[in-house]
C-alpha cells in the first residue's frame, strides 16, 4: 500500500481546493453507498485497511464520516496514530500489510478503501480479499473503475485503456517511474474486482458517477 499523496501530480495542482473537492464530493458518494450496503449500527464493529498518514480534507475519510468512530480499527503501512486523538475511541494499528494480526471473524465488516488498486498484482490483490473475508462477516472495498477516461493518479487521459503493459510504458516515457511498477498501481475493472472474491461470493455492486462517467466502484459482500 502507497501514500497518493507522494506520488499523486495532483497535488501540485490543488492551489484553489479543486482536486479536494472534487475527491471529497466524490468519496461522500462512495460513503453513502457504503452506508445504504452495510446499513452498520452501533454495536457494529468495524475494521478499516488502508489508512493513511496524509492529512487532505479527503483522506481517512471513512473515519470522517462514520457516525461511530469508536467501533473503529483502523490499520496502515504509515504512521497514522494522529486517529486516535482525532476520533475518540479508535485503535490504529501500524502494519506492513502483509499479515493482518487478528483472529478469523474478527470483525463484524470490514471496510478498504481506495487500497487495493496500490497491493500489486492480480494474485496480490486476490490474496488481499481473501484476508479481508477472512476478517470480517462482511466485506465493502471501493476502487477507482479503469475504464474511467482519465486515470486520477497518472492523470493521464485514455492511456490506462491499453493493454497494461503498454501503460506502463507510456507512464515510463512521461516520467512516472514510480507508477509505472505493478506493485504500485495495478488498476481494476468492475469485472475483475468482483472475479478476485472467494468462490461463490455474492457480491453487490454500487458504481459511483462523476461528469456522466462511472468514476469509483463500491463492492459489498456478506459472507
Amino acid at each position: 500500500m502507497v501514500s497518493e499523496e507522494k506520488h499523486n501530480p495532483y497535488i501540485a495542482l490543488d492551489v484553489l481546493g479543486l482536486y479536494s473537492g472534487i475527491c471529497w464530493h466524490v468519496r461522500k458518494k462512495i460513503f453513502q453507498s457504503f452506508m445504504d450496503m452495510s446499513q452498520p449500527t452501533v454495536q457494529t464493529t468495524v475494521l478499516d485497511v488502508g489508512a493513511t498518514s496524509d492529512r487532505r480534507r479527503d483522506s481517512n475519510f471513512f473515519e470522517k464520516l462514520y457516525p461511530y468512530p469508536r467501533r473503529i480499527t483502523a490499520i496502515g503501512t504509515e504512521d497514522a496514530f494522529f486517529l486516535e486523538q482525532e476520533f475518540s475511541g479508535l485503535k490504529y494499528i501500524h502494519t506492513d500489510g502483509a499479515e493482518i494480526p487478528f483472529p478469523d471473524k474478527s470483525f463484524d465488516l470490514v471496510v478498504s478503501f481506495a487500497t487495493i488498486e496500490h497491493v500489486g498484482s492480480r494474485d496480490s490483490q486476490r490474496r488481499f480479499i481473501d484476508e479481508l473475508c477472512r476478517l470480517g462477516a462482511a466485506v465493502c472495498i471501493a476502487t477507482p473503475d479503469r475504464w474511467y477516461p482519465l486515470e486520477f493518479h497518472t492523470v493521464l487521459p485514455f492511456l490506462h485503456w491499453f493493454p497494461p503493459a503498454w501503460f506502463r510504458l507510456f507512464c515510463r516515457w512521461l516520467g512516472k517511474e514510480f507508477l509505472a511498477r505493478e506493485e504500485n498501481l495495478n488498476l481494476l475493472t468492475e469485472q475483475e474486482t468482483v472475479s478476485l472474491f472467494p468462490a461463490g461470493t455474492n457480491v453487490s455492486v454500487k458504481r459511483i458517477r462523476l461528469l456522466g462517467f462511472v468514476s469509483n466502484l463500491v463492492f459489498y459482500a456478506k459472507l
